[in-house]
């Protein structure tokens, strides 16, 4: 009878062991299947660092040309400052303002039929401007450069008669130009000071700044230009549309922007629409 017992008890063990492992068995798949989801930190392909480009890294500020980063920070009333980031122009001219302050320049005037316009445009919204003078135009309309400086606005040299290959002269033909220009304009207002100058078509030179300077001048280009003084045939009301969409679209703190008033009475009517818009979001400077 010892050995049935014996058999019985073989058969149990045995059971026993084979339980064990089922439950093994059941527990290891849930712990395989865990080990087996993908780790997004491992599967993921790692983000690039910026995004992919086709050419040079875009600028931080928008539609600005090639230059430093936006300015960290104002400073006193936006006043250009060597050394500070608003350099990158041509030939290290300013691009900038070099605080939150936006500038609103004004080229190639006096104009008698539309500077007198935007001086009026200017008074109304209470905007202090630039105005970069040609000289020839300085000499036959020095009223309204008096008016120009009365009512508070800044001047720029730019230039005797608008020569876009001056930077290429000789440094005596080019600081001639900016002498007689500066002595126009001061045939009219005597004790104002002309602390920037623009060379025409922005063709700055390393000598054109250099030349400048001597004369007590900063060389200021600009960062947002919506060539209002080119036109395709579009109607007014279409070069209006686009002066102002090209400055809204481009326009930041410390901006410098290029517009023109001789001769381009769309300018003027686009800066009706532009200058309360403007005045909400920024503060409207003349360059100190």
């Amino acid at each position: 009878m010892r050995t049935p017992k014996v058999l019985v008890i073989v058969m149990v063990l045995i059971g026993l062991a084979g339980c064990g492992t089922a439950g093994r068995a059941g527990r290891e798949p849930a712990g395989a299947a865990a080990g087996a989801q993908p780790s997004s930190s491992v599967s993921a392909p790692p983000a690039p660092a910026s995004p992919p480009s086709s050419g040079p890294a875009p600028s931080s500020r928008p539609g600005s040309p090639p230059g430093p980063a936006t300015s960290p920070g104002p400073t006193e009333k936006g006043t250009p400052e060597h050394g500070k980031v608003h350099h990158g122009g041509p030939a290290n001219s300013h691009i900038k303002t070099g605080g939150a302050g936006v500038a609103l320049t004004f080229d190639d005037g006096p104009d008698p039929v539309q500077t007198p316009r935007l001086l009026d445009l200017l008074k109304k919204n209470g905007v202090k401007a630039t105005f970069c003078l040609v000289g020839m135009q300085a000499a036959e309309h020095p009223e309204l450069v008096r008016r120009i400086v009365r009512e508070g606005h800044a001047l720029c040299n730019h230039t005797w008669r608008h020569n876009l290959t001056l930077g290429k002269e000789k440094p005596a033909k080019i600081r001639a130009d900016l002498e007689k220009t500066n002595n126009a304009i001061r045939a009219a207002v005597p004790d104002a000071p002309i602390k920037y100058m623009r060379a025409p078509g922005g063709n700055f030179t390393p000598r054109f700044v250099t030349e400048a300077s001597r004369l007590g001048m900063t060389s200021i280009y600009w960062q947002v230009d919506p060539r209002d003084w080119e036109h395709h045939g579009e109607s007014s009301g279409e070069h209006q549309a686009k002066i102002i969409r090209e400055v809204k679209r481009h326009v930041g703190k410390g901006s410098i922007v290029l517009s023109h008033d001789n001769a381009q009475p769309d300018t003027i009517a686009a800066y009706a629409s532009l200058l309360p818009w403007l005045k909400k979001r920024y503060q409207l400077i003349a360059l100190p």
